[in-house]
């Protein structure tokens, strides 16, 4: 191991209060693409348009059936794919008592497949769907095969639109998910952003929130950050990253 593994582990060991911010990169490793990468989603069109335009509330009020017949393939195919090194190296983490909150920007549920248990889902996640009108709850294995099949998914109380509980462009956060963010992001000594380009407002400044707490920010990304020149350690490859922590760190 070398001496900057060794130096994270060392933090690790020592974190008081340690947090975590989690974004598609690091679902990479269990194949589902992300979004900026180089073969990012966004990077391909559907039926001709942006794929952010289809992740919209507007476009998914206007146009159901193109936004579900996009998320067919994306979203509620999610069983096919497992948690990867890093979400189970996080889950261990957590069990040890080291890693205190996993704030994610993903909707893929792997965080919590994998065991962890203090996961805060910033844009929600495709374990459930709500009836726009009514607002009854739908879980995934009830409305994945309507949606799989080529169908739009509606209410059977009351026929309204059902919606994944997912933030789609133009809604705004669940408050109490983001209070909660804000609040121990600004209390960690320790901060991890992992698989994050940190440009998606406002899970992007909870790192700031830590650094004004002087927490030492350790990134592993790919890409480059706004926050890199700030950081405490920075890695590019979440694989060697976590294979070496889930090595380093052992369970009784």
């Amino acid at each position: 191991m070398d001496d900057k593994l060794k130096n994270l582990c060392s933090l690790i060991r020592r974190a008081k209060n340690l947090n975590v911010l989690t974004g598609a990169g690091i679902s990479t490793l269990s194949g589902i693409p992300d979004f900026r990468g180089p073969k990012g989603v966004y990077n391909a069109k559907h039926l001709g348009e942006d794929v952010e335009t289809i992740l919209s509330i507007d476009y998914f009020y206007d146009h159901p059936d193109r936004f579900y017949e996009w998320a067919s393939e994306v979203w509620y195919r999610l069983d096919d794919y497992e948690p990867n090194i890093v979400h189970t190296t996080l889950a261990k983490l957590e069990r040890l008592g080291f890693v205190k909150n996993i704030f994610t920007q993903n909707i893929d549920c792997l965080h919590e497949r994998a065991g962890s248990k203090k996961v805060y889902n910033l844009h929600g996640s495709a374990s459930e769907g709500f009836c726009t009108e009514c607002g009854r709850r739908y879980p995934y294995e009830r409305i994945a095969p309507i949606i799989r099949s080529g169908k739009v998914p509606y209410c059977d109380a009351c026929g309204g639109l059902i919606k994944p509980d997912i933030t789609l462009y133009g809604e705004g956060l669940d408050s109490l998910v983001l209070s909660r963010a804000v609040e121990c992001s600004s209390h960690s000594d320790v901060f991890l952003v992992l698989g994050s380009s940190l440009t998606v407002q406002p899970a992007s400044s909870l790192p700031l929130y830590a650094l004004n707490n002087n927490a030492k920010i350790v990134v592993v990304n790919s890409q480059s950050t706004y926050i890199d020149s700030n950081a405490y350690l920075k890695f590019d490859d979440l694989e060697v990253v976590f294979k070496a922590l889930d090595d380093e760190f052992k369970e009784a």
